[in-house]
Parts: structure tokens; sequence; C-alpha cells
């Protein structure tokens, strides 16, 4: 089991950056794949980014490739999102999520340990 805390969101401007951060607890994050997800309010959680174990794998929602980079540093046991050229449609609480099995899933059923969230909210 792993204990996940995110933070950096807020409230950005249209066009603007956030950089979320995710820290875990325990000695194995290193053998976690991680992701990032998000859920707008009215909406289902939906896959961002993620991340395998050693960082090799990467993968991005269309709605986000080229604005969104997701990376780890493993000696920190944390992951992050830095986010670009942010659109309103992006605001929603963004989740990070674990998974030992590394099966990196765009599917957020597939993951049994998340974060609290943080909210990211981007103003027109």
């Amino acid at each position: 089991q792993v204990q996940l805390v995110e933070s950096g969101g807020g409230l950005v401007q249209a066009g603007g950056s956030l950089r979320l951060s995710c820290t875990a607890s325990g000695r194995t994050f290193s053998s976690y794949a991680m992701g990032w997800f998000r859920q707008a309010p009215g909406k289902e959680r939906e896959f961002v980014s993620i991340i395998n174990s050693r960082g090799s794998r990467i993968y991005y929602a269309d709605s986000v490739k080229g604005r969104f980079t997701i990376s780890r540093d493993n000696a920190k046991n944390a992951v992050y999102l830095q986010m670009s050229s942010l659109k309103p449609e992006d605001t929603a609480v963004y989740y990070c999520a674990a998974d030992y099995q590394n099966h990196l899933s765009p599917t957020p059923q597939q993951w049994p340990n998340w974060g609290r969230g943080t909210q990211v909210t981007v103003s027109s």
C-alpha cells in the first residue's frame, strides 16, 4: 500500500502554467506505475497521463498531448505533472494514482491507490 498526497493546484489564467506534484510514502515507490487523472464537475474521472515505474513508458490523453509533461523522481518518491498552455476545459480536480502491477491502464478503476486530489481552475 502507498499513500499519495497531491499539491500544486490553484487558480491560473488561460495560457498559463502549473506544476502538480504527488509525493508517496513507502520504500517501494520505484516499483509503482504512476498516473494523473482528473475529474471535472458532473463528469467522470478521466485519464490524463501515465508513467511506468522506470519512466521509460509514458502516455498522454489526446486532450493534453503537447501541453502536459509527466515525470518522476524515484529518489524523492515523487511524480510531477507540468501543465502549460492551460485552457478553461482543463479545470478539474487532479488526482494522482499508483499501480504496483504496472498495468498502465487509462481506466481509473484499474488503479488501486489514490490521493485526495488538488483543484486546478483555469479562468478565461
